[in-house]
């Protein structure tokens, strides 16, 4: 493992990208590029995200020891680029969707199949050298399983109710499940091709939009990026009330999650509960910002309105209605011995995977890492508040549940320091004019974990090409490893206690 500072040392090496803000981005060497895998591969840092463009591959990089965040970006002047994927697997799916999107090709990869494109797009290679394609894409190759007495289980792509489209895959020995294999990008929007000559108010609708349920995440992540690249200054009132929003949006899908986890296990007595816990947090949300899922309400340069005159009183009384109803709901979790035999030691993930995925959230921090963007790198007003990240280290559908708990209440408390110390001023400002290219990253806590978002503007403040990277994207992997040797049964409350966004996948 390389020593503190490494990361920082190594690029230095490169040629830094002079209008690329807060964190440096450095053009690299093959050679240097291959040390950063080596690094990577050696546990030396996380990988952030993994993205292209016609001509360059870029990776970001965070080293946890100095708490170093970078972005690395490799020339790939004959379209091909050493794979990352070959040494350090979190990195495969997104080489696969960078072949698929821009096509790039990665030396070395282990996997060469596609992966969002299906071959039902006009044209292949989008946000490339975009050409009609050529002929129907040969099936889909499942990868095999070998053993006695084995059989397969296809689930989906279509499934019951609303959720959206996913393949599953399952290889069982009876009941017992000895493999399973996703195939998403059923919902690709083709989100990042329309961003490019996007305005800026048009790709923050687009940005927030990516995954429905983390629209404030989203928007906010791009947001912070425009305001890096154009250096705005924000007032004081918009931080806190992007905070106020964030804390209501992960209140709400917490409890949401709570009670569909339970609901999973055969328990519908806790998302009946769960589910009126999360129309409150919705209907406050419309009631003070006009959108029940807070969308379109933060926007680059600070919030779309303020809050109206008895919005405090109105967060104030959903705050004290559900400190008056969950704490029953979790006793009540707690103490039914038949929904704890489904969680208990029911889908664990090893926390070493979870480390070398740099897997963030709820399935993160209930595996023992304790990553939260909220605190590094951190942003306002979150380093005025006091909080605490909640950490197990059990891994399994219990913890994820008890995570949940937690941060539940850490976001009631978050709110009721919000509203208490929320400063006067106005609420938003006009962007300032970067009168030539420049460049801006954002990484920002959503409720799944970490979002990131990397762009570049263009000298007339249109966007000349923007990446908005999902939590999932590190998540959906583990779920395979989550459901080894658990029976099939237990795959719906497995999958619902990682609750991976199709949608922030297949952007």
């Amino acid at each position: 493992m390389m020593s503190a500072g490494s990361l920082q040392i190594m690029l230095n090496e490169g040629q830094p990208v002079a209008e690329h803000r807060p964190w440096r981005r450095v053009v690299v060497t093959a050679e240097i590029w291959n040390a950063l895998l080596e690094g990577l591969a050696g546990g030396a840092w996380t990988m952030l995200g993994l993205w292209g463009e016609t001509g360059m591959a870029h990776l970001a990089l965070r080293e946890d020891s100095s708490e170093t965040m970078i972005v690395a970006s490799l020339p790939c002047p004959d379209g091909r680029f050493p794979s990352v994927g070959r040494i350090h697997p979190p990195a495969q799916r997104l080489e696969r969707t960078m072949a698929d999107l821009v096509g790039l090709q990665p030396a070395g990869v282990p996997d060469h199949r596609p992966w969002l494109d299906h071959g039902r797009w006009p044209v292949r290679h989008p946000l490339g050298a975009a050409s009609p394609p050529m002929g129907l894409l040969p099936p889909y190759r499942f990868l095999p399983a070998e053993g006695e007495s084995l059989h397969q289980i296809p689930v989906g792509p279509v499934h019951a109710g609303i959720i959206e489209p996913g393949h599953f895959r399952f290889t069982a020995n009876g009941e017992t499940v000895v493999r399973l294999e996703q195939r998403l990008g059923y919902v690709h929007k083709g989100i990042e091709s329309l961003l490019n000559g996007a305005t800026i108010d048009q790709a923050a609708r687009l940005v927030g939009r990516v995954s429905g349920d983390s629209t404030v995440a989203y928007a906010l992540a791009f947001a912070r990026a425009v305001e890096a690249a154009t250096e705005t200054i924000v007032p004081d009132r918009a931080h806190w009330l992007r905070a106020l929003m964030a804390e209501l949006e992960r209140l709400a899908n917490h409890c949401g999650d709570i009670g569909a986890i339970c609901n999973d296990a055969a328990f519908a007595l806790m998302l009946a509960h769960c589910a009126v816990l999360r129309e409150l947090v919705l209907r406050a949300s419309a009631a003070c910002f006009r959108h029940r899922l807070l969308m379109d309400c933060v926007i680059p340069g600070g919030v779309i309105a303020d809050l109206p005159a008895d919005g405090v009183k109105t967060i104030q009384g959903l705050i004290a209605e559900i400190r008056h109803q969950f704490p029953p709901l979790v006793e009540l979790y707690d103490n039914t011995a038949s929904l704890q035999d489904r969680t208990v030691n029911t889908g664990f993930v090893r926390p070493a995977l979870i480390k070398q995925f740099g897997c963030g959230g709820t399935i993160g921090r209930a595996g023992g890492r304790a990553f939260d963007a909220r605190r590094q790198p951190g942003y306002p007003p979150y380093d005025q508040l006091e909080f605490a990240t909640p950490v197990l280290t059990e891994s399994d559908v219990n913890a994820r549940v008890w995570l949940r708990i937690h941060e539940v209440e850490q976001s009631l408390s978050l709110i009721d320091q919000i509203l208490q110390r929320l400063p006067a001023g106005p609420v938003r400002v006009e962007l300032s004019s970067p009168g030539q290219i420049t460049e801006g990253l954002a990484l920002v806590e959503g409720f799944r974990g970490d979002i990131l978002v990397w762009l570049r503007l263009n000298a007339d403040s249109t966007v000349s090409r923007c990446h908005p990277r999902d939590p999932s994207w590190f998540q959906w992997p583990l779920l395979e490893a989550a459901i080894e040797n658990n029976i099939v049964a237990d795959f719906p409350i497995c999958n619902k206690s990682f609750n991976g966004s199709y949608s922030g996948h297949d952007l």
